[in-house]
């Protein structure tokens, strides 16, 4: 199955924002398979370790909508929560009994046998990515888990685990206000390895906003409304088209819970912007041209 262009990002959904109810879980998954988005992106410690459960509970009211889907999750942030009483402190654990005991568990909050997509969710100092790629074997050779990738890597991180396993996603923060992984090689990696770059906070985290007093905001908003006029777009539509035309392939993880903003995402793919809007969007961030 192919991945959706735009993922929703299932960060919000539950205790961490929306706080939908099973019901509210399952009427928002139809509705992002109705408007074609297949790909939904979780990680363990969401809702403090709650969403991939009530997630998992609305499928398991209509188990066939697994088969329409793919499921994303991440893991190796060790949170302090009730629900993990045993951690001290915030930590990374990225050791191949982590990994595997993970994946197990996200499995039975899911109600499925597999997982499309598995994450290391951010690059741990003491990570051994020889002890990773077993892990990762062991879950690839038992059909757990389908494909892989990492979350917030580095190029040299990227590198060292994907010269020993084969990746296929670096999720990074990707957005008008965080221009970042244009210029540390990173989508250059991608395009080198024919890998996605994920990107979360697409829309900046709304640090964009449209009452906004710090100029910053206000050169974007201005530029994006010029070239929303000009293409009958909103503003978020505009910076999302804006990732959108990146040679490397963005899709972006958006984390909104309404479904018109995800549509209107979609809808993105139809505006096409020259070269020169997609600079005037650029220099409206920097606050100056390239050199």
């Amino acid at each position: 199955m192919k991945s959706s262009t735009v993922i929703a990002g299932c960060m919000n959904w539950g205790q961490w924002g929306a706080n939908f109810n099973t019901q509210q879980y399952l009427s928002q998954i139809k509705k992002s398979l109705e408007i074609g988005i297949n790909t939904f992106d979780h990680a363990d410690i969401y809702g403090h370790y709650t969403t991939e459960e009530e997630f998992g509970n609305a499928l398991k009211l209509e188990p066939s909508l697994r088969d329409k889907m793919q499921i994303i999750t991440k893991c190796g942030i060790c949170m302090v929560t009730p629900n993990r009483p045993l951690h001290q402190i915030k930590s990374y654990n990225t050791s191949k009994t982590h990994i595997l005991a993970s994946v197990e568990k996200s499995l039975e909050n899911f109600h499925t046998d597999y997982i499309d997509l598995l994450l290391i969710h951010r690059p741990d100092p003491l990570m051994n990515p020889h002890e990773i790629a077993e892990a990762f074997s062991v879950l690839k050779q038992s059909g757990k888990v389908r494909q892989f990738g990492v979350s917030n890597f580095t190029v040299s991180q990227f590198s060292v685990l994907h010269n020993i396993f084969p990746l296929t996603v670096n999720q990074v923060e990707l957005s008008i206000i965080h221009t970042r992984p244009f210029y540390d090689g990173i989508t250059d990696q991608c395009i080198d390895l024919n890998v996605v770059p994920q990107a979360w906070s697409p829309m900046g985290a709304g640090k964009i906003h449209l009452d906004a007093e710090d100029e910053r905001s206000r050169r974007i908003i201005s530029m994006a409304n010029i070239l929303g006029d000009k293409y009958n777009a909103s503003f978020d539509q505009i910076l999302i088209a804006w990732l959108l035309k990146h040679p490397s392939g963005i899709a972006p993880v958006l984390g909104t819970t309404k479904i018109e903003r995800l549509q209107a995402a979609l809808d993105s793919h139809s505006i096409e912007l020259t070269n020169e809007e997609w600079h005037m969007l650029l220099r409206a961030s920097n606050g100056f041209d390239v050199p």
